[in-house]
């Protein structure tokens, strides 16, 4: 490919508006440009990348005995509400109506539309194990779109999905997806953690998340340098120290704390207490709806003083008993303080959950077992102290409802200390069991003969997030460096001058030479500056360069450069392809 030709749009100066590296990169490397707000055109050398990065996975999928489909991106209302998620996700789907007032959304996932075929084509066991896949535009409604293609309103998805007789066919499936993905983000040269991850709106038993440590990332991760343990920190959990309460246990006493309204005010109050012998009391409200009913329930979340809540893991833990007699629910929130005087009797900052039996009560793990504790007394200005949680607490149910931190103990091994980090997600893979199997009543014959409902798994890679975050791990002062296996070309063969004839004529049989055996190559035909000509190369980050200059041709030789090395070598012209062709073939082996 000749670059005179070639649409490079490559840009001198970073763009204001650009905030992490990948986005800076991509601009100014001509790759893509903004139509909208979350909503990018992918120009030609970012366009060739896509489509390597969706060749590696259509391969490592089809070696798992994957079969591609391509599935429509506008969905029918209908079956988003069978499966119970048209309300779940809320303004994040884009919604329209036909002509005829039909409502429709544009797809974000295809859970929906995959069970839709299983259940009419699927009816025997003996049609399984079955695994499907596409690689499609996905789209979702970002409220603030951001980072270039880190969060943005179209992407590109793969989505798999398979379909088992029983749970040891989807252990067998979640593992051959994990196998596969590993070797996915190995070939596209990417360095990734896999951590224990919330199954969210999708649902299911268990979701892994590969991760890609980054300062662009919009996740957090704990993880164990000690032991490999990783996980969001949605999920993560931490041993924290014991609390000596005392050996006796006090009576509860009422006292006043005028002013006192949060955990700090308490820490410094006469006769207050310290954080981690206070109870922190928070009121939220679970929102539940079945059909077209709706209902709002006020609940409470105590926990240790000094703890930070982790709604994630509480709206899981309140989910289990919103969710019976056939309501879902679609969020939980903070109470609005009419709603915390109506339920409790006080205003926030002293409120408490002694004597407390029409709401629910959930209970952070930190918890069980404490003693001669400090909380609200549900009368403004007012505390208890002497509180026993299972003494003078009606529990709902005990959970873990607690962000880690940095520097706590790993729950996985006995010497290890937690690390909290930025992350950028580039793959998630779920165990659904019957989530969309039973909403949307896709069941086959098992081997006896009975109906039973099909066990199924969903495995999700963002196109677009590998290129990124190849561009986020792999750049330097002078520009991107790409991974081999995911750059839009493998070399570009660059005559200083292509006014010298004799340097143009070179660089002609040397393109001419490694287009012929099959290399990627991009010519720098460009009747530019030598300055202007290396600057876009080492911008756009192809792995080698054939720099082709007047002073080391009149000793026969051209300048041989590793683009991620930054080194570079004199070598023979009549050598130069043989060389670029074998230093091509090793980096591609150390990426297959």
């Amino acid at each position: 490919m000749r670059w005179s030709t070639y649409f490079i749009p490559t840009l001198r100066e970073e763009p204001a508006d650009a905030e992490v590296i990948s986005h800076k990169l991509l601009l100014r490397a001509g790759m893509i440009r903004q139509l909208g707000a979350g909503i990018y055109s992918y120009l030609p050398i970012a366009q060739r990348s896509v489509l390597k990065i969706s060749n590696i996975i259509r391969e490592e999928m089809n070696a798992i005995g994957g079969q591609e489909f391509y599935l429509p991106a506008i969905h029918p209302a209908e079956y988003w509400q069978e499966s119970g998620r048209w309300s779940i996700m809320g303004d994040n789907m884009f919604r329209l109506k036909d002509r005829k007032g039909g409502d429709y959304c544009l797809g974000m996932t295809h859970e929906e539309v995959m069970t839709d075929i299983a259940r009419n084509e699927l009816r025997s066991y003996k049609q399984l194990p079955q695994v499907w896949y596409q690689i499609q535009s996905k789209f979702r409604d970002e409220l603030r779109p951001k980072s270039g293609l880190l969060r943005v309103r179209q992407f590109t998805m793969k989505d798999a999905y398979s379909f088992d007789i029983d749970q040891a066919g989807l252990d067998k499936s979640f593992d051959d997806q994990r196998g596969a993905y590993c070797r996915i983000f190995s070939r596209c040269g990417l360095d990734y953690v896999i951590v224990e991850a919330d199954t969210g709106a999708m649902g299911g038993s268990a979701s892994n998340e590969f991760m890609v440590y980054t300062n662009a990332g919009e996740d957090l991760v704990a993880s164990c340098h000690a032991c490999g343990y990783a996980a969001n920190v949605e999920k993560a959990k931490s041993r924290i120290p014991d609390v000596d309460d005392g050996d006796i246990e006090q009576a509860v006493e009422k006292f006043p704390t005028p002013g006192v309204h949060t955990i700090e005010d308490l820490v410094t109050f006469s006769g207050g207490a310290a954080a981690d012998r206070q109870i922190k009391t928070l009121i939220y409200v679970s929102v539940a709806e079945k059909g077209n009913d709706s209902k709002s329930t006020p609940f409470l979340a105590l926990l240790r003083g000094d703890h930070p809540l982790n709604e994630v893991k509480l709206a899981n833990a309140v989910a289990k008993l919103a969710n019976k007699d056939g309501w879902e629910q679609t969020a939980i929130r903070p109470a609005h303080p009419e709603e915390i005087l109506e339920l409790m009797g006080a205003n926030a900052g002293s409120l408490g959950a002694v004597g407390v039996t029409k709401a629910w009560v959930f209970v952070d793990e930190a918890l069980r077992g404490r003693r001669n504790m400090t909380t609200g007394a549900n009368e403004d200005d007012h505390h208890l102290r002497g509180v026993s949680l299972e003494r003078d607490i009606k529990v709902t149910d005990w959970a873990d409802l607690r962000l880690v931190a940095e520097g706590e103990d790993c729950p996985n091994c006995e010497t290890g200390k937690l690390q909290v980090g930025k992350a950028l997600e580039i793959g998630h893979i779920f165990k659904l069991g019957t989530k969309y199997s039973n909403s949307m009543g896709a069941r086959v014959l098992n081997s006896d003969g009975k109906e039973v409902p099909v066990i199924m798994g969903c495995y999700g890679i963002g196109v677009e997030r590998i290129l990124a975050a190849a561009i986020e791990l792999h750049n330097d002062d002078a520009g991107i460096c790409f991974p081999i296996t995911v750059a839009p070309f493998q070399i570009v063969v660059t005559p200083l001058n292509v006014k010298d004839a004799e340097l143009k004529s070179i660089g002609d049989r040397i393109y001419e030479e490694l287009a012929g055996a099959g290399i990627e190559v991009l010519y720098d035909d460009r009747d530019e500056r030598a300055g202007v000509k290396l600057n876009d190369a080492d911008l756009i980050g192809l792995p080698f360069q054939i720099r082709i200059g007047p002073r080391k041709l009149k000793e026969g030789k051209v300048e041989f450069y590793d683009r991620k090395t930054r080194q570079s070598e004199d070598v023979p012209v009549d050598h130069v392809v043989k060389l670029a062709i074998d230093r091509i073939h090793e980096e591609l082996v150390k990426l297959s």
